[in-house]
């Protein structure tokens, strides 16, 4: 089958490395060279990188302009596969492919449409996620899908479920293409009654709170980014918690307050305790929470939700 593919960040690069294996990649579509990494150089998005170190024609795209629109076609594609790619498709692209555009999305749809499933999934504590074949339609998630496959999400942080989607997404649109191709494919319409929305997620919902259950200050770490990092203040110290978990055998600890018990540092929340594992100081690098513990002259004190 011959294929487009368009896909930007980490999560796309399974998709395309499964359809380059058993399909022909007529042509990539990325989002142009961008500040990726705390640095300012510019640098070329993942699906790019892998693009190219597959032999396969690519072209950087921020919107569908005359140029690309006739690449596209150019390309006279069966299909057009998209995995993350960051941009809105006009009817023109939509249509263009005598199989249409199908789409890898990060959740069990119709649960989680939006741009943060995998982050959201972690937040509201759901037992599995997964991932979805669907149309690309007008509405944001809302096409049917005719493929879904799921895995665990309880422990994961996003980086991880992200990684395991990803590569489950790829496989299973490789299954499922030749079923689109031949129309065997079931489509399934999402329930509207059963739709949640995975917005953005928002710096200001990872910081870590001690009016929060231990678990949900849990899954905030599991969700944090880089962009959106889990954070607090211990005895006045700004710091990023990397790593956390629910203290089911500490001493007790009032919320609010933290409690520095041997090696062990635990942060009191509205049910029990959190135990920091792994953290970062402000300025400093990452390191167990026992290291950066050895720092802290009291053995109690307080610790606050940062504003």
């Amino acid at each position: 089958m011959r294929v487009v593919f368009m896909g930007t960040p980490s999560f796309s690069v399974p998709s395309l490395r499964h359809l380059a294996a058993e399909h022909e990649v007529a042509l990539v579509l990325t989002r142009p060279d961008a500040v990726r990494s705390r640095g300012k150089k510019l640098e070329p998005s993942p699906v790019k990188v892998a693009a190219i170190e597959l032999g396969l024609p690519v072209v950087e795209a921020k919107r569908m302009t005359p140029e690309i629109l006739d690449a596209l076609c150019a390309a006279e594609a069966d299909v057009f596969c998209v995995a993350a790619y960051g941009c809105i498709l006009p009817d023109e692209v939509l249509t263009m492919a005598p199989l249409g555009c199908v789409n890898v999305h990060a959740s069990l749809l119709p649960r989680w449409r939006g741009s943060a499933p995998i982050q959201r999934s972690i937040l509201a504590g759901d037992d599995r996620t997964g991932v979805s074949i669907m149309r690309i339609g007008h509405g944001v998630d809302t096409g049917a899908y005719c493929a879904q496959a799921s895995c665990s999400v309880a422990g994961k942080t996003a980086d991880e479920l992200t990684a395991e989607l990803a590569e489950l997404g790829g496989a299973l649109l490789c299954e499922t293409l030749p079923a689109i191709a031949d129309g065997t494919a079931v489509w399934t319409e999402q329930d509207e009654a059963l739709v949640t929305h995975a917005a953005k997620i928002e710096k200001a919902e990872l910081r870590l709170d001690p009016a929060s259950t231990a678990l949900e200050n849990v899954r905030r770490t599991l969700a944090s980014s880089d962009a959106a990092p889990a954070r607090c203040a211990v005895d006045g110290r700004p710091l990023r918690v990397l790593s956390a978990a629910v203290a089911d055998d500490a001493a007790s600890v009032a919320a609010g307050s933290f409690a520095k018990v041997g090696k062990r540092i635990f942060l009191g929340c509205s049910d029990g305790a959190l135990e920091l594992l792994c953290v970062k100081p402000d300025g400093k690098r990452a390191m167990d929470a026992a290291a950066w513990g050895a720092g802290v002259r009291e053995n109690a004190g307080l610790w606050e939700k940062l504003s």
